[in-house]
């Protein structure tokens, strides 16, 4: 029987063999990742303020989307 090797394939590698980062979070994942309630998070996507990935029904949101959304709502509380 021929011994099988594994082989880099379609640009992927990870030389450090760290567990992969997760990159698309569902919304109920990112309402925890922001602190919203589920419904918030939906009415800030339907309200086109956070983008979204759609594959099929299912909507998933990229977390650098997520910290762009975070640095762009930062403000400075003053007194």
């Amino acid at each position: 029987m021929k011994e099988q090797t594994v082989t880099k394939t379609h640009g992927i590698e990870n030389p450090k063999r760290e567990p992969l980062r997760k990159r698309l979070f569902t919304i109920p994942e990112a309402s925890v990742y922001l602190g919203r309630s589920v419904p918030s998070l939906r009415e800030l996507i339907w309200a086109g303020s956070l983008p979204c990935v759609k594959v099929g029904k299912r909507i998933h949101l990229d977390i650098y989307d997520l910290d762009k959304w975070i640095d762009a709502h930062k403000t400075r509380y003053t007194f």
